[in-house]
């Protein structure tokens, strides 16, 4: 597939993104440990587990107290965003497979949507159902696949979209055009559901009610990292994770001309520059006001893409480590 490099201009960083922890800074973390790599979204079970999906296609329920793991399924793909819903049944948005279903623990797993508009469902990132039935879900890209995703920041490709899928099984498409979707939440009253733009550093917000329906803006417009998965907090808060800090070079390549984002997509992979190792975590209000922000050096966790928050405990997943993060919020 041929490097089309777009170009865009992205706000300045803030002072924060050049910070390496907040104050105080996120408490060490209590780790438990799972049999594979990549725990890249974790959600909270009615019965209290945190369910990860992890490479090589297993999903996991863990006991957050005594940490024992159980295989409850395996999508035969790369699992990622997860909604769990009251009745013990399991949305996952698989990188290869598209959006699918697990009806109970080592139930029947069903693909629901592998499609949209006549052309295959590529990379579904993240997934969130409504009380109604109703599933809204991301796609980050149709350029790249989840191995390769630097390219996507790399070219700047803004193929991301959002979706939503009826309770009569109908899919539309909400947005297009995101600089790669990835985690969603929906408000709880119901007026907007947001999609965080990874590549953007901002959160979208898609009014679902009031005069602003059908509409869109942003929450947020200018983090100071990368963010990627969501959730909604017991504290009705937004909990953002934030995998690495803005890359200034990133920053300084996107506006100027292709040519020299193909120099850098061409070195081979071990040479191009990495995301920095961090734990962060940011938790927001509905109107954008930022609540809590925690980092931390990432010496003993690092690069987290899922946040469950519920009572004052944090549980966070990253694409990188072998373990679930648990922390308790500082008072």
């Amino acid at each position: 597939m041929p490097f089309q490099p777009q170009r865009w201009s992205p706000p300045s960083a803030t002072p924060r993104a050049r910070e390496t922890h907040s104050t105080p800074p996120m408490p060490a973390p209590r780790l438990l440990p799972l049999p594979r790599v990549g725990p890249e979204d974790v959600v909270l079970a009615p019965d209290g587990r945190v369910i990860t999906g992890v490479a090589g296609g297993a999903v996991f329920a863990v006991d957050p107290v005594g940490g024992s793991v159980e295989k409850i399924t395996d999508t035969g793909g790369r699992p990622l965003g997860l909604h769990a819903g009251p009745d013990g049944s399991l949305l996952i948005c698989d990188a290869e497979r598209g959006l699918l279903r697990l009806d109970q623990p080592h139930g029947t797993l069903e693909v629901i949507v592998d499609e949209v508009d006549g052309q295959r469902l590529s990379f579904a990132s993240n997934v969130v159902e409504d009380s109604d039935g109703t599933v809204y879900f991301s796609s980050s890209s149709n350029r790249y696949p989840l191995d390769r995703y630097m390219g996507d920041f790399l070219e700047g490709s803004h193929t991301g979209r959002l979706f939503r899928r009826g309770p009569d099984g109908k899919v539309e498409t909400l947005l297009d055009g995101l600089k790669f979707a990835n985690g969603i939440v929906v408000a709880p009253d119901r007026s907007c559901v947001l999609v965080a733009e990874t590549g953007g550093y901002r959160i979208a917000r898609y009014w679902l009610t009031g005069p602003d329906a059908g509409t869109s803006d942003h929450l947020i417009d200018n983090l100071p990292g990368f963010p990627d998965n969501m959730g909604l907090g017991s504290d009705g808060l937004v909990w953002v994770t934030l995998f690495t800090p803005r890359n200034p070079l990133l920053d300084s390549l996107l506006p100027l001309p292709g040519i020299l984002r193909s120099l850098v997509w061409a070195i081979p992979q071990p040479l191009r520059p990495q995301p920095v190792k961090t734990a962060w975590v940011q938790a927001y209000d509905f109107d954008g006001k930022l609540i809590h922000d925690l980092q931390r050096e990432g010496d003993d966790y690092a690069m987290v893409t899922g946040v469950a928050e519920r009572d004052g405990t944090l549980y966070l997943g990253s694409l990188s480590e072998r373990s679930i993060a648990v922390i308790r919020l500082p008072e």
